[in-house]
């Protein structure tokens, strides 16, 4: 009773001691051994933690057409607008030739009065001062019509006939002027920048 030593119930002789390596199936002899089993979980992360190659490409892909798109769209509204400003500041230039031709149609009968009075000689000294006041008036006027674009057609004796801006209205042979050319002209003519408003009416040499 006294002779015997006490045994350990948790442990058997017939159980041996626990091997780590043992358990993990790793050869004896070889440290840090990895379980073929093991290798299929790090490829897993490994996927989940990256993105494939292809993907990557595709995206870039995606991303690439999605900026040209919006590049293209992006021209087509600058061509767009750019073709706005130029309509409107047009439309802008011809409402306001329009409104010059208006107020020149209502002018030229008043400058055609004008034109016959200084036409008449005058009979006394009377006459010439209240003539010579007309031709003021009527070459203010046409300083101002010249200021908003008008351009007066009156050419000179022996002027070469430009049947875009002359209405020959009969023959008339005049001293000095070449068979052709302008011998006289009854109306002067006007235009607005590069548009007739009314062709002068003149004579032509036979």
């Amino acid at each position: 009773m006294f002779g015997k030593k006490p045994t350990n119930p948790s442990s058997s002789p017939e159980t041996p001691p626990r091997d780590p390596k043992a358990e993990s199936g790793a050869p004896e002899g070889q440290a840090g051994y990895i379980p073929i089993d093991d290798f299929a979980d790090i490829e897993a992360m490994a996927e989940g933690a990256e993105p494939e190659a292809g993907k990557t490409d595709a995206a870039l892909s995606q991303l690439r057409a999605e900026l040209d798109d919006v590049n293209d769209r992006w021209r087509r509204a600058l061509a767009d607008f750019q073709n706005y400003q130029r309509r409107a500041l047009q439309n802008e230039q011809e409402a306001r030739r329009q409104g010059v031709i208006a107020v020149l149609g209502s002018m030229i009968p008043v400058l055609d009065h004008f034109d016959l009075a200084l036409s008449q000689k005058p009979a006394d000294a009377a006459a010439a001062s209240i003539i010579e006041g007309v031709k003021v008036i009527r070459g203010e006027m046409i300083k101002a019509l010249e200021a908003h674009g008008v351009r007066l057609i009156n050419p000179a004796p022996n002027a070469e006939f430009d049947p875009n801006k002359h209405a020959a209205l009969m023959r008339q042979a005049a001293e000095g002027v070449e068979p052709g050319r302008i011998s006289a002209v009854f109306q002067p003519g006007y235009e607005l920048f590069d548009r007739l408003v009314r062709a002068a009416k003149v004579a032509v040499a036979p």
